[in-house]
């Protein structure tokens, strides 16, 4: 059985082994936000096109500043979005705005608050000032022509605000990979549904439908498949059509379970049928008729757990982005935690500022209490889980430890 981290990596290895640029498209600025570059994006010109003031104040000339105090004459005013006509000479400066360019004569601006009015149409000023000085050189942030976004780049609102400065109204972006979901149990009724005594109603599906698409993917319910082999068989090869099947249930070692047994007669390859970790420890990852699946845990937590995990930076390949890596902060665990060692363990927990002995704030972790893995109301109070080591038996109070952060 192979630990999480190693299970991860095989996911990574196989989809690049197996990946093909998706096909692109164009869409609208506004509609960017998620979506993966299919090009490169380069400047249309400096960026700033001119020099910019970052403080409000003054446009002087340093060298009129070696000996201060002293006073100097303002020839003019110049605001964000306007131009100033002539140019600073000695003994000269002009009042200037952050964000509009500095007049010509000019290198460096002096902050308003170093500054007093003088007599007539002069300020004085009491603070020297090197070349430069609250001012961003023209093409200091990028030089027209330069690649500023490369393809695969996963934009956000950082990369949208890029875009639109360079002008570019229209994104090429890849395709979203369509990942087909299908939830498996005799269980299982639909959510609108009344369910008897003994069912439960479909959350997997729509919980995993959220999570393909903030992971960059279109999802594709299917419905649920019943514990029947022909019709399993029929969805399963239903959902081989897409980009990347997830299903949920049917992948532990009961009567019927018979997902595996499926895939198996479809001519599955299987890279892992278990991952050392809970919840999610029943865990199929594999590739039938040249397509991706999963079978993940059926129980909700073992859902979203290894989704995250292991078909998030599946998804995000095949959108044409890099995997994002996984990261853990630290913190400081508020009560001892005890489990048997043998599995790396995601313990639903809220993760909260706390004062630290040496006086300062610092992140503090409390696990929650849970049910086990069917337990969603657990999940919906905590903001990140635990992560427990497979060779610790019991953390400490006050142990330093790694959370991994809900998305």
């Amino acid at each position: 059985m192979l630990r999480f981290t190693e299970a991860r990596q095989l996911v990574i290895a196989e989809i690049a082994r197996a990946f093909r640029a998706p096909e692109t498209e164009s869409v609208t600025l506004a509609a960017a936000a998620g979506r993966v570059l299919a090009g490169s994006v380069c400047a249309d010109r400096d960026y700033p096109p001119f020099d910019r003031a970052t403080r409000d104040g003054f446009a002087v000339r340093s060298d009129d500043l070696r000996a201060v105090p002293t006073e100097l004459q303002v020839i003019g005013e110049l605001r964000a979005g306007a131009a100033f006509e002539g140019a600073v000479g000695e003994g000269q400066c002009v009042s200037i705005m952050t964000g509009a360019p500095v007049p010509a004569g000019a290198d460096a601006v002096v902050m308003i608050e170093h500054t007093q009015p003088a007599a007539g149409d002069a300020v004085l000023i009491d603070r020297a000032l090197e070349r430069g000085a609250n001012i961003v050189l023209r093409g200091s942030e990028a030089a027209s022509g330069a690649p500023i976004l490369q393809a695969g780049k996963r934009l956000g609102y950082a990369e949208v605000a890029m875009l639109a400065g360079v002008g570019c109204a229209c994104v090429p972006v890849f395709r979203r990979p369509r990942v087909a979901v299908l939830p498996t149990g005799d269980e299982i009724v639909e959510v609108d549904s009344a369910p008897q005594p003994f069912q439960i109603r479909n959350s997997n599906s729509y919980s995993l439908q959220a999570q393909v698409a903030a992971a960059g993917g279109e999802p594709w319910p299917l419905g649920i498949a019943p514990d029947e082999a022909g019709r399993l068989r029929e969805m399963i090869e239903q959902g081989l059509a897409a980009d990347l099947l997830l299903l949920s249930g049917g992948v532990s070692v009961g009567k019927y379970d018979l997902v595996e047994q499926v895939l198996r007669e479809l001519g599955a390859e299987f890279y892992f049928d278990a991952v050392a970790i809970q919840p999610g420890r029943p865990l199929v990852f594999g590739q039938a008729r040249g397509r991706f699946f999963f079978g993940l845990p059926g129980n909700p937590l073992s859902t979203m757990v290894t989704f995250e995990l292991f078909a998030r930076p599946a998804i995000e390949m095949l959108a044409g982005a890099e995997a994002t890596p996984l990261v853990f902060p630290r913190a400081r665990l508020a009560e001892a935690v005890r489990h048997q060692p043998g599995l790396t363990r995601f313990l639903p927990a809220v993760l909260a500022p706390g004062e630290s002995p040496r006086g300062w704030l610092e992140p503090v972790v409390r696990k929650l209490p849970w049910q086990g893995s069917g337990d969603i109301a657990a999940l919906t109070r905590a903001n990140c889980f635990l992560v427990v080591p497979e060779d610790r038996e019991q953390l400490a109070a006050g142990e330093t430890v790694s959370v991994l952060l809900k998305s």
